[in-house]
């Protein structure tokens, strides 16, 4: 029953944006009451902070999945596909619903603030992992936080319409810089 109403919330935050999520709807749309609902999640904060945490994890899952087959030639550019992938998905339109609604309401903010600074640093880490790099040699640190903000953006443009094309370009151009700058062992 949780998990329906996790996945319920996303979709209405998706679909629906900040706004228009209610727990009546979310309720509706996972096929609970809204007894229990209030049960599992009282407020509308504790459920859509619950629902991006927990499907963000999930999200991460597939991520390790799909780069257990990374190639080894052209691995960065395979590696930047596995990235952008995470900032192009429900997951991420959803934490961006409640990114914008953070903004202007602190109690929110309170709450989004350190699920997003804990998936911020797991992603990170993820990256490191994935490139097979120290982050400790040279502007190691400094290209991988530059390569989560290039895919962020790359996401947010997204969110508005289908880039695929302008980012497949963007990703190409920002693969053969990684090979070129980032320090190996």
């Amino acid at each position: 029953m949780r998990l329906r109403l996790m996945e319920a919330t996303v979709e209405c935050l998706v679909e629906l944006g900040w706004a228009g999520t209610s727990t009546t709807v979310v309720s509706q749309r996972a096929g609970v009451s809204r007894g229990a609902q209030l049960h599992h999640f009282p407020s509308k904060q504790d459920l859509v902070v619950a629902a991006v945490g927990h499907l963000s994890e999930r999200r991460r899952e597939d991520m390790a999945k799909s780069a257990a087959d990374l190639p080894e030639h052209g691995r960065t550019r395979a590696v930047l596909d596995v990235l952008a992938a995470q900032f192009v998905s429900p997951v991420f339109f959803a934490a961006l619903e409640l990114w914008v609604a953070a903004r202007t309401d602190a109690e929110l903010r309170k709450a989004v603030g350190p699920l997003e600074r804990r998936v911020g640093r797991e992603t990170h880490a993820f990256a490191v992992e994935l490139l097979g790099i120290d982050e400790a040699k040279g502007d190691n640190r400094a290209l991988v936080q530059a390569t989560l903000d290039l895919v962020r953006g790359l996401g947010l443009a997204a969110s508005l319409s289908d880039d695929s094309k302008r980012r497949s370009v963007v990703l190409d151009a920002w693969a053969t810089v990684l090979d070129d700058q980032l320090e190996t062992s």
